[in-house]
């Protein structure tokens, strides 16, 4: 398949609209990590997403003026801890909250090393580690594209989510619940 693209055709969406239209898309939210010790890095992000399940792989976006983005590189492996909504606190931690940077951020949480090398949570929704593939750069992000080598997940527990700007716990059974309560009722016709 051939794709086309012209960047040029037509003038970009004001940023600030843009950032107002991707506020009403609900994401998961994890902790990407990379490096060993005093090396250890990680930050909260929200553009994750799989890739292909053949072969298991994901995308991370993070921007490129974050200091984790050398790291990854030079590790060439990395983790997706994917977040309960019990662990808020950590989601805030490697967003940078209170000014915390580096192993750090580590200080909240049980860490242990994974397969890859990379710091992996314990009481994370899933785990997902993977080796760099490639790393794009596009505008002010780089793609790191990530072959996955380990997971690991947890029993059902509720999701940490981010939408228009804050936390937002998802549970399947409550929410199911929450669900039934408010839908209408379906309505037979003879």
């Amino acid at each position: 398949m051939t794709l086309l693209c012209r960047g040029d055709s037509f003038k970009s969406a004001a940023p600030a609209d843009f950032a107002q239209a991707m506020r009403q898309l609900a994401s998961g939210v994890s902790v990407v990590t990379a490096g060993a010790g005093s090396e250890r890095i990680g930050m909260t992000a929200t553009a994750v997403t799989s890739l292909s399940a053949t072969p298991p792989s994901v995308i991370v976006c993070l921007n490129q003026r974050s200091s984790a983005g050398p790291l990854l590189a030079r590790s060439r492996t990395f983790a997706v801890n994917i977040l309960a909504a019990d662990q808020i606190e950590i989601g805030e931690r490697f967003a940078g909250k209170g000014g915390l940077k580096g192993a750090a951020r580590f200080a909240a949480g049980v860490w242990s090393t994974g397969v890859s090398g990379a710091p992996v949570l314990s009481g994370s929704l899933a785990t997902i580690e993977c080796e760099l593939e490639e790393l794009l750069e596009r505008h002010t992000h780089a793609i790191l594209i990530g072959r996955v080598i380990h997971t690991a997940t947890l029993p059902r527990k509720s999701s940490l989510t981010y939408w228009q700007g804050g936390y937002v716990a998802i549970d399947r059974d409550e929410d199911l619940l929450r669900l039934a309560e408010v839908s209408v009722p379906s309505h037979k016709y003879d």
